[in-house]
């Protein structure tokens, strides 16, 4: 997924404001229930964030274009990991692993996964394993 930076993503400095690299990677997890024809919210049950591990490798300033590039490392039957990473041209500038749960958004207790759901996220995660191989 693409984000332009605008002035409003900047700092007193004039660089990307830290916590809006988590908001563009928001986007982007929101996006790629979107793209595959499906909302983030099934069933009454949504993922929320429980953990993110995050390095902030360079950065971005107005006008860039980034890419945010989200893939599914890990896959319970109630949670999930992202690795989420965002590049400005071919570098990498962030990169974080976001560990989320499944929760009844009626209740907001964890839940297991919709099936229609886990097996889509289970083919992405497949799909970006053999991605991986034929990269090493």
């Amino acid at each position: 997924m693409n984000i332009r930076v605008y002035y409003e993503d900047t700092d007193c400095g004039g660089i990307v404001y830290h916590a809006n690299y988590f908001k563009y990677c928001e986007r982007a997890r929101s996006e790629f229930f979107y793209d595959k024809g499906m909302s983030p919210e099934v069933e009454g049950k949504g993922f929320v964030v429980v953990h993110i591990e995050s390095s902030f490798l360079g950065v971005a300033v107005l006008a860039d274009l980034l890419e945010v590039k989200s893939r599914v490392v890990k896959l319970g039957k109630s949670g999930m990991s992202v690795s989420q990473d965002i590049y400005l041209k071919d570098k990498l500038i962030f990169k974080a692993v976001i560990k989320l749960a499944c929760i009844d958004m009626s209740t907001k207790r964890i839940a297991r996964i919709p099936e229609e759901t886990y097996n889509i996220l289970e083919r992405d995660m497949e799909e970006g394993i053999k991605e991986a191989s034929k990269d090493s």
